[in-house]
């Protein structure tokens, strides 16, 4: 073994610790209060690193993640005296601590102490190095220790000691194993540091210092050491451990382990280990003998029997001393030992029998054989001198002296001839009787000189060896003899040419004569890039130049191939390295050849499956507006990495406003889709259909019917009603059902106002549904009277209530409305206001259907007790008609219509009292634009003139009031208009002129505006001065004051629902 310094570096502090990278690229010691990093290949230092205000004494690199600087906190154990060192198992789960009162504590990873091993030095020997063996070859974990009593020792992790102490004779400051834990190193007080194997055993000295060596460590998968000093002195060896072995005939014995011996039968493949335990120095094997040279001794080993498969050796002699020598050989009763220029026979007792002095140093020796005591040696010399020595004889015999030292030689069975490898690597063989060269294996080389591969491969053909037919093939190639080049590839089986020969040689069939491209391939299968390159271009094929450097990745060069070149060949040049960028997963230097390249859809492709959205940002930046598809793809990326602000801006760059409406709608940024739609009335359909459904999805199913209405989506916003007024009416909410078949009338009458094919239909479905809500809508309070125990509504409107709809359910009644219920509020209300006689007919009604048992004792109880009241209605309940001025039954089988003038009751949408309202129609020819502007004329009206007249008699004075009137007739013409034939079956309706149009107060006229294809509706007050209100939305009748009262409580009109502060309908 030989250290080799490397480099050496020195600085002020003393290195306390120092560790590798785990690659071993880099080395980071600890000097003072910095550490330094070091390129281990050459010492020069990368960095200091700042930052420690006090001295720093250890340091190491992260290598399987057993603690994080991300974990909060770190757990916290107490030790019994001063921590000096520590070093965990190979698995991570213990933690062996060795202190300063020469204890060694192991523990795992939770802190606990499983083993306590107390040193025999106590507090005197301080536990100053641990370390765990790093190999996993080993069935146990065994650490080794050293300690200030100078002691190293080995134990196992149940604290089980391994072998005795051995005495180290210096104070140990570091330990440290090799990668495989195969040796380990101690360094400390004497300034040096030695080598161990891993039992302890002493192999050498690595290197001498002048100071105290406090660390040492091994570079990982290598030999090579680093040892850092008191003195601040970092020193980088290189060991170098040389093979030591022997060889004769079929046993082969070589050193193992530094320590052991291993000896191999070539046939059988037998082994057998010798253990020496200590530095084996040198070997020879010959016959039945071996022979191993220890730093203090020779053992000469035997055979068991002179079987020739016996692999059983036994200790014949030992040879107690220390010898120096640079070879050693062993014969059968003596041993051979070469120093330098002199060679010395000793026999097995350690005597020196004999000594033979050379002219020059002596390079090998070779025992040929012969007789016990009489083995002749082949030795060669520097010089060039070949002898033969007898171990008997004390003379030399010089066989031959060639120009060129010797490094190996043997000789023939026949002993006539003698083959010799000299220096330069070659092989000599020569007659030993007439000193002539037989063979050489070198003029091969001279024909290959001189180009003359055809008498190269006749000489190859005697015998080379596969370097030689190699170098043969290789020139012959080079050469253009392609058929010389053919036969040597095919000696060494070498495909991968001869499949290049092929190639060429069907080039040249098919005619192609150009010898420089040959050459160029030949050059580039060879490696010699450059060389080909040119060769290339010579040819004027350059575009193979750049593939074969692009297949290549020598991008560089290819670009200094090129130089200022074709744009087109540059653009198509960074592509490739930036595919192959891409393939050895550098993702970021591809993206910005790409993007230098032009090729923008895969730099986009790259950021965007790595999720750089900055580098999209960037890319998308930089792109013109014109350049649709990469931006498409930014954008599509940006969406998929949520950054759909991103994505807005790169739709708003190429005007793709469809997309970009589709990225606010997927998005739901609704507000922003909304303002989008109101610039661009044609997205509107794509913006409200996905709202609505969204909306629907999260249970806002009015908000969602609203939204298919914006859409024009008509059928899904009836059929989102539909299913709301059906809930509705079945969970018994017909406030809600009220509202939603008002909405749902409105939404066929847009149907009807869009699409002419379905206009009577959709007119049909809104009178109907029309209907139903007013039906519903006064059920309500029914309901509510009937199943909660108290009623906010008067008696008054129960009864009017229940008497509009026992009017309105003539035919069939629906869904979710109960006869019985009504029949009982209008039974219970009429008998408490006094309309006995309609009383005693709901009663007499409710027998009739099938009753709910909590109504049974109540209306039972009714029944009779009506029959003890008048059998007449008070005439106050009783209904007037106020364009015939008729007074109308209580119960009228006609329904809500007058029962002499036919005239439809208008009826307070809250009270349900029969409003002083009488509709009117207009005259053939009178639009509702004139109709409107006439009655906005407000002729003036007569007036009435009140004069008080005083008449004085002869008993008296009289005061009287007179009533004048001008000359315009005492007659309204409305109200000469509301005269009808008395007793017609059918309704004649009140149908106005112009005239009469232009006599009325625009104060006394409401109008229902209905939209198209609904006529508006007209209706003349006949009582000015009791006010009536009419919500300009669902055109429902109020008086003021209810309307103003309810629109109070719900800040909202009660039928339709309409925001008070919403102006439009």
């Amino acid at each position: 073994m030989r250290a080799v310094l490397t480099w050496r570096d020195k600085v002020e502090q003393c290195i306390y610790d120092l560790a590798f990278k785990p690659d071993g690229t880099q080395l980071i010691l600890a000097a003072g209060n910095r550490l330094l990093v070091y390129d281990t290949s050459d010492g020069t230092l990368l960095q200091p690193l700042k930052g420690h205000k006090d001295t720093v004494y250890c340091v190491a690199y992260a290598k399987d993640g057993l603690w994080s600087h991300e974990q909060k906190s770190v757990s916290k154990h107490k030790a019994s005296s001063k921590i000096t060192c520590c070093s965990w198992t190979n698995d991570g789960q213990y933690l062996a601590l060795g202190m300063f009162n020469g204890i060694i504590s192991i523990r795992n990873k939770n802190g606990e102490e499983k083993v306590k091993i107390e040193r025999p030095g106590g507090s005197l020997s301080p536990v100053w190095s641990i370390s765990w063996n790093p190999s996993r070859e080993e069935h146990n974990d065994i650490m080794a220790v050293a300690d200030w009593g100078q002691k190293l020792s080995f134990y196992q992790l149940s604290g089980k000691q391994i072998g005795k102490d051995r005495s180290l004779n210096f104070d140990p400051c570091c330990i440290s194993y090799f990668s495989k834990g195969e040796y380990i190193l101690l360094g400390g007080s004497d300034k040096q540091v030695s080598l161990f194997t891993k039992d302890g055993v002493r192999l050498g000295t690595v290197g001498e210092q002048n100071s105290w060596v406090w660390t040492c460590k091994v570079k990982p998968e290598s030999n090579y050491v680093v040892v850092g000093c008191q003195d601040g002195t970092i020193s980088f060896y290189q060991l170098i451990f040389s093979t030591v072995h022997g060889l004769y005939k079929d046993r082969y014995a070589y050193r193992d382990s530094m320590t052991d011996v291993i000896v191999q039968h070539l046939i059988t493949e037998q082994k057998v280990r010798i253990k020496c335990k200590e530095l084996v120095k040198k070997i020879a094997i010959y016959k039945n003998r071996l022979a191993i040279q220890l730093p203090e001794k020779i053992l000469i080993y035997e055979l068991y029997s002179d079987d020739s498969s016996d692999m059983h050796y036994r200790v014949k002699e030992k040879i107690v001393k220390k010898f120096e020598c640079n070879l050693l050989v062993v014969c059968a009763n003596h041993i051979i030992l070469c120093q330098e220029k002199r060679l010395q026979c000793l026999s097995f007792n350690g005597a020196k029998e004999r000594e033979w002095q050379m002219e020059s140093l002596i390079r090998y020796i070779k025992v040929i054989g012969g007789p016990p005591g009489g083995e002749g040696l082949l030795v060669g010399l520097k010089n060039g001198q070949i002898l033969k020595i007898f171990v008997n004889n004390l003379f030399a015999i010089v066989l031959l002296k060639q120009a060129t030292a010797v490094r190996c030689l043997d000789m023939s069975a026949s002993r006539n001839k003698l083959a010799v490898v000299d220096e330069n690597d070659t092989c000599l063989v020569y007659d030993i009787h007439s000193k002539e060269l037989l063979f050489q294996s070198a003029p091969m080389y001279q024909y290959l000189d001189r180009k003359m591969f055809k008498e190269a491969y006749q000489i190859a053909c005697l015998g080379v060896t596969d370097a030689d037919w190699r170098e043969l093939a290789m020139e012959a190639l080079e050469g253009l003899e392609f058929e010389t080049a053919k036969k040597a590839f095919t000696r060494v089986q070498d495909l991968r040419y001869l499949e290049l020969i092929t190639s060429i040689e069907e080039r040249k069939k098919r005619g192609e004569t150009n010898n420089d491209l040959f050459l160029a391939d030949v050059f580039s299968y060879q490696g010699k890039f450059h060389e080909a390159a040119k060769l290339y271009k010579r040819s004027g094929h350059e575009n193979l130049a750049l593939d074969m450097y692009t297949d290549l990745c020598m991008f560089e060069y290819a670009k200094d191939f090129l130089g200022s070149g074709d744009p087109k060949e540059t653009k198509m040049l960074i592509t490739k390295q930036a595919d192959w960028a891409r393939n050895i997963n550098e993702p970021k230097a591809a993206v910005e050849m790409y993007i230098s390249a032009g090729e923008h859809i895969k730099a986009i492709e790259i950021s965007g499956d790595h999720g750089w959205v900055d580098m999209l940002i960037d890319i998308a930046r930089r792109l013109d507006k014109a350049e649709r598809e990469p931006l498409l793809l930014c954008a599509e990326y940006f969406k998929k990495l949520d950054n759909s602000c991103y994505a807005a801006e790169t739709y708003l760059k190429i005007g793709d406003l469809r997309s970009l409406v589709q990225l606010h709608v997927e998005t739901q940024h609704w507000d922003e889709a909304f303002a989008l739609g109101e610039k661009h009335p044609e997205f509107k359909v794509d913006i409200y259909v996905p709202y609505a459904q969204w909306l629907a999805e999260n249970d806002r199913f009015e908000e969602a019917q609203k939204a298919f209405h914006k859409a024009g989506r008509q059928g899904e916003a009836v059929r989102v009603l539909e299913q709301l007024t059906h809930n509705a009416v079945v969970e018994n909410r017909f406030n809600d059902a009220a509202y939603y078949y008002w909405m749902l009338s409105m939404q066929c009458l847009d149907i009807a106002q869009a699409d002419p094919a379905q206009k009577d239909a959709m007119l049909g479905k809104f009178h109907h549904f029309q209907h139903l809500a007013e039906l519903y809508h006064g059920y309500h309070a029914v309901q509510r009277y009937t199943e909660e125990p108290f009623s906010c509504h008067l008696p008054e409107t129960l009864f009017n209530i229940s008497r509009f709809l026992l009017h309105s359910l003539t035919k069939d009644t629906p869904l979710g409305i109960s006869k019985v219920n009504t029949l009982f509020t209008l039974a219970k209300q009429s008998k408490a206001l006094g309309a006995y006689k309609l009383a005693r007919h709901a009663y007499d009604k409710l027998q009739g259907l099938q009753i709910p048992a909590r109504f049974q004792k109540s209306i039972e109880l009714g029944s009779l007790t009506i029959r003890s009241k008048p059998f007449h209605d008070s005439e106050e309940l009783v209904p007037l008609c106020y364009r015939c001025s008729t007074n109308n039954p209580l119960l009228n089988n006609l329904g809500n219509v007058c029962i002499n003038c036919r005239q439809p009751f208008v009826f307070s949408a809250s009270s349900y009292e029969v409003l002083h309202l009488v509709e009117f129609y207009l005259e053939e020819g009178i639009t509702d634009e004139e109709a409107v502007s006439l009655i906005d004329l407000e002729a003036p009206r007569p007036k009435r003139e009140n004069k008080w007249q005083e008449i004085t008699s002869n008993n008296s004075q009289t005061l009287r009031l007179d009533e004048t009137v001008d000359s315009v007739g005492d007659d309204d013409p409305f109200t000469a208009k509301l005269s009808f034939e008395q007793g017609g079956s059918e309704f004649v309706p009140v149908v106005v002129s112009r005239s009469v149009l232009r006599s009325m107060s625009r104060r006394d006229v409401l109008i229902k505006r209905w939209p198209p294809p609904l006529r508006w509706q007209y209706f003349r007050s006949l009582l000015p001065d009791a006010s009536i209100t009419m919500c300009p939305s669902c055109f429902q009748m109020f008086h003021s004051e209810d309307y103003e009262l309810l629109v109070l409580q719900h800040t909202c009109c009660p039928y339709c629902r309409r925001p008070v502060d919403n102006p439009s309908p």
